[in-house]
């Protein structure tokens, strides 16, 4: 099967490659969607199925539901909210969290999920990425990166932003593209929650270097800020949380004004 590309966009309506995508992200724990700031503080947002369903009917082009206390708990994602959410949607959704082996992915793939998304496993095991591009196909994998910056560089956090080491993001970036992921959601611990704005030159400077999709992630807080994103870095995709839960920002509005700044999107 073919990866993703920056020009080949599974999920984009057919002469409209290069739409941009707007995905909410779902933030699961104990069953719940839950938000914070810098990945810590964190309160209740709802519903996850139930936020599916309102997103998929505003408008969302995909989803990403993150069990983030998966791998730190050591337990699986679950699979009964996967299969719930898939019984109520239309449109792609991503799931990630504590997916450490094949038959991980598999399950939640054969339970309704379009996309597994895979971070402190893969940076512990890289081989692991070929394994799953081997097995279902790149566009099925998507590596996600949480990054913080430290003395003048950027570094890979696991653990949901627990456990900081010594990898230098981008090149850890180009290991997952040549290992076969099929797309990178890269967060940025510094900007997530903050509502003050994506980290632009960050994702520039990654989105220029790579052929796979890009999903930015972490300080959206204003329509203003996923227009800077996508004008200043050219990006695939914008993923954003609170913003979205609360209802300041409604999607329809947020592709309305983003098609008002000749930035293309699926209305």
């Amino acid at each position: 099967m073919n990866t993703l590309t920056k020009t080949n966009l599974s999920d984009t309506p057919a002469g409209n490659e290069l739409a941009k995508r707007i995905i909410p992200c779902l933030d699961v724990k104990d069953g719940r969607t839950v938000k914070g700031v810098n990945f810590v503080a964190l309160r209740d947002a709802g519903d996850p199925v139930e936020l599916a369903y309102q997103y998929s009917g505003q408008g969302a082009d995909e989803l990403v539901f993150l069990d983030i206390t998966a791998t730190h708990e050591r337990r699986k994602t679950m699979v009964e909210l996967v299969r719930s959410v898939a019984r109520q949607i239309n449109i792609p959704f991503t799931i990630g969290g504590g997916i450490n082996e094949i038959a991980d992915a598999d399950i939640l793939l054969n339970s309704g999920a379009d996309k597994i998304s895979v971070n402190s496993a893969v940076v512990r095991n890289p081989g692991f990425i070929d394994e799953l591009a081997l097995a279902f196909g790149k566009q099925f994998v998507v590596v996600a990166i949480d990054t913080k910056h430290i003395n003048g560089k950027n570094y890979v956090h696991l653990n949901g932003g627990r456990i900081a080491t010594d990898i230098e993001t981008e090149h850890w970036i180009k290991e997952a593209e040549e290992r076969g992921a099929g797309e990178i959601l890269l967060t940025s611990m510094d900007h997530d929650g903050t509502k003050a704005g994506f980290d632009n030159e960050l994702l520039k400077k990654i989105n220029d270097t790579i052929s796979i999709p890009l999903i930015a992630s972490g300080g959206a807080g204003t329509v203003q800020h996923f227009v800077d994103l996508f004008k200043l870095t050219n990006v695939d995709a914008a993923l954003a949380a609170s913003v979205f839960h609360y209802g300041e920002i409604l999607i329809p509005d947020l592709k309305n004004i983003l098609d008002q700044n000749n930035i293309e999107v699926r209305l």
